[in-house]
């Protein structure tokens, strides 16, 4: 990892479902801060639980550098997780579009058999209109539809039926409680995935919440790359003078 710049503290991107870290080139590319932003990536052929991912991501977080740990997604239970035991240097938590337990009704629609025929096809070319439609709404442009297939193609049927299932059984409410850094939580206001209900929910066990909601799908992070970035580096800046958390 890299030496951050001057003045700013390190921003540490837990990714989505796909778990490529790819996704995050929108952000990446509109952010100020860009040479201080690390992405965690997830084993594409290895099927992981949540357990085994929070292990990985604690193995590569920066060692002796203040930073931020952002979830999107899939991952926000993940950062919940660290925040709530953190390691050194944890200062802030950011999740987007993301979720303490299963968000329903959502991703709790998929369950049981209609869960594994829609893994089947995860790859197939009549999945690819729905899975746009979900993530990207009516932000969806053919170079974000580009992204997003690229990453899905390089996770397996099984990785991806394994991380629904971890979504389907997920709950670190509890957890919530334990986190005593700054914490914010980006909404998309045109989420088809997750609903209201998942930010009030963590709101609700973790009061010093600060929601931001903005214009945008699911995959808010890749279609108002600019608001987010706005929002983060807003966020970071604030925390610039602030202690590191205290395991």
């Amino acid at each position: 990892m890299t030496a951050a710049p001057a003045g700013f503290i390190r921003l540490v991107l837990l990714p989505g479902m796909d778990g490529t870290g790819e996704l995050f080139e929108p952000l990446a590319q509109a952010m100020e801060r860009r040479d201080a932003i690390d992405v965690v990536r997830y084993p594409g052929t290895e099927p992981l639980g949540y357990d085994e991912l929070e292990r990985l991501v604690r193995a590569q977080l920066p060692a002796g550098q203040p930073f931020v740990l952002l979830g999107e997604s899939f991952s926000g239970p993940l950062a919940i997780s660290i925040a709530a035991s953190p390691p050194p240097g944890l200062r802030g938590l950011i999740l987007c579009c993301s979720f303490a337990r299963r968000p329903a009704p959502g991703l709790a629609l998929l369950r049981g058999g209609l869960l594994e025929l829609s893994m089947k096809f995860l790859h197939s070319g009549p999945m690819r209109g729905p899975m746009r439609r979900m993530l990207l709404g009516r932000f969806a442009t053919p170079r974000l539809a580009a992204l997003l297939q690229g990453s899905l193609r390089q996770v397996s049927t099984a990785v991806m039926t394994r991380r629904m299932k971890e979504v389907q059984r997920v709950n670190v409410v509890d957890k919530l409680a334990q986190v005593r850094v700054p914490a914010m939580y980006l909404q998309a206001m045109e989420d088809r995935i997750v609903p209201d209900q998942a930010a009030r929910t963590i709101q609700r066990a973790l009061s010093g919440l600060r929601i931001v909601r903005l214009e945008g799908p699911h995959g808010l992070l890749q279609a108002a790359p600019i608001a987010a970035a706005n929002a983060i580096d807003n966020f970071c800046r604030e925390l610039g003078s602030s202690e590191p958390a205290i395991p």
